[in-house]
């Protein structure tokens, strides 16, 4: 039997347990290492606050119809960042002992279909952990960078620099999207990376990887850039800023940091209203732009050169530069993944505070106990 989490109900998180799949030709059979929580995306399923859940979704037009969604619960696949070691495969492109980097959710072990399944063979050079980021959380982030270099250079963008490359940057949000975002950004050549965040842990984390970090509860980040980033008169401020914190207030804090005619790049996921983005205010009078970056698509044209595949090898060359320093500052927890729905309590419940908790499960790391790092 497989042991999968599951979103019963809002509030209630459980493992439940399904017979294992048959190994379809051409499939092969994984065994969970590592399995990484998006502290953000998840826990609204374990709120009730994520929209899948309280309404329907119309495909074929892309709407919410606002009308309620009694299929929401249970959510059957919580999680997609996992690593896992091949122990079975009626595939002559995949060998038993492979490590691979994919997105089944957080459960002992999967069953992959090639046709509908996509997978990454992990280098043996990189730290297996680190393979979390590299099937989905790392492609978000270097799609956000794909989006900017859109922006400057429309359908030629040539590499993932092209959009921060010698320019002002500031990410404003400091979690795992936040901290990786600007450390490709860093990676690519920008002259400056400004990361703003309102809690000191990840202010903290943020100056041991090398960035600039700023309290906006402190500081009218707003001002304190244009005053700093003078590009002419009446054009002042951060060339791009990257919105990675589900806040409507850490929108308002990106409109307000961008010079005018730049865009802020969003890669947050937001539950709450916008009453604090004021758009008659910069948004207006500084003629700015927001695009919206999420993973399911790159920018228009940009597909046949810019697959998610290219995105991941762009994760692992980051990792490979900085994997050391990601693994030590940014993986805050490892805990054994049958503590996972006690700690996904915890933390929606803002009992205890994470960066990027990850869940082991034997072979993968501790057997007992939860290890913290802050």
């Amino acid at each position: 039997m497989t042991r999968a989490l599951w979103a019963l109900e809002p509030g209630r998180v459980e493992f439940v347990e399904e017979p294992h799949t048959p190994l379809p030709e051409g499939g092969f059979r994984v065994e969970t290492l590592y399995s990484g929580l998006s502290a953000g995306t998840e826990l609204t399923f374990v709120k009730g606050t994520n929209p899948a859940v309280l309404t329907g979704w119309d495909a074929a037009l892309g709407l919410f119809t606002g009308e309620p969604n009694g299929g929401g619960y249970p959510v059957r696949k919580l999680g997609y960042m996992q690593v896992g070691r091949v122990t079975e495969a009626r595939s002559a492109a995949v060998r038993p002992g492979w490590l691979v980097a994919m997105t089944y959710g957080h459960r002992t072990d999967y069953t992959a279909d090639p046709r509908a399944d996509r997978f990454v063979r992990l280098p043996e050079d990189l730290d297996p952990l680190l393979g979390i980021y590299v099937a989905h959380m790392g492609p978000i982030c270097a799609n956000g960078l794909l989006h900017a270099a859109a922006d400057v250079h429309g359908g030629d963008v040539r590499s993932l620099g092209d959009g921060v490359r010698g320019r002002k940057v500031a990410v404003v949000g400091a979690g795992v999207v936040g901290v990786l975002t600007a450390l490709f950004a860093a990676h690519h050549g920008a002259a400056e990376v400004v990361v703003v965040d309102p809690t000191p842990s990840r202010r903290a984390t943020c100056r041991g990887l090398g960035l600039e970090a700023m309290d906006p509860d402190e500081v009218d980040v707003g001002r304190a850039l244009k005053e700093r980033w003078r590009h002419g008169p009446g054009d002042h401020g951060a060339d791009v800023v990257f919105q990675c914190r589900g806040r409507s207030r850490a929108l308002a804090v990106a409109l307000r940091a961008l010079r005018p005619q730049g865009s802020v790049i969003d890669l947050a996921f937001y539950t709450d209203n916008a009453a604090e983005v004021c758009l008659g205010e910069e948004f207006h009078h500084n003629g700015l732009g927001i695009r919206c970056a999420q993973i399911g698509r790159v920018p228009r044209g940009l597909a046949h050169l810019w697959d998610r595949e290219r995105l991941s090898a762009e994760t692992i060359d980051l990792l490979r530069a900085r994997g050391a320093d990601v693994r030590e500052r940014l993986v805050t927890d490892l805990v054994p993944l049958e503590e996972a729905p006690a700690l996904m309590a915890d933390v929606a419940e803002r009992r205890r505070h994470v960066v990027q908790a990850v869940f082991t499960v034997d072979g993968g790391g501790p057997s007992a106990g939860s290890r913290s790092y802050r």
